[in-house]
C-alpha cells in the first residue's frame, strides 16, 4: 500500500468519508473530529508511518492537508 493510500485510509476510516471529502476535513469544522478523534488520528498516523509526533505537532495537525504537508516536510514521507 502506498503512503497516500495509508494516509487516506486513516482519515476515511476515522471520519467515515469518501475520497472526494478528504481535502475539506479540518478539526472543529468536521463534526466527527473532536478531541477523542484527534487522539485516535495521531495514534493511527504514528503507528502506520512509524513516527512520533511531539506536542506541537499534535496541536498543528488540524486538517487533512496540514497533516499531509507535515508528514512530507518534517518526516520526509513521500506521497
Amino acid at each position: 500500500m502506498s503512503n497516500i493510500e495509508k494516509y487516506n485510509d486513516i482519515f476515511k476510516k476515522l471520519f467515515n468519508v469518501s475520497d472526494d471529502e478528504l481535502g475539506s476535513l479540518a478539526y472543529k469544522e468536521t463534526a466527527e473530529w473532536n478531541s477523542m478523534a484527534q487522539i485516535a488520528l495521531v495514534a493511527e498516523i504514528e503507528e502506520q508511518f512509524d513516527l512520533d509526533f511531539d506536542t506541537d505537532d499534535i496541536f498543528l495537525l488540524n486538517s487533512y492537508i496540514i497533516g499531509k504537508d507535515m508528514l512530507t516536510k518534517k518526516f520526509d514521507i513521500e506521497f
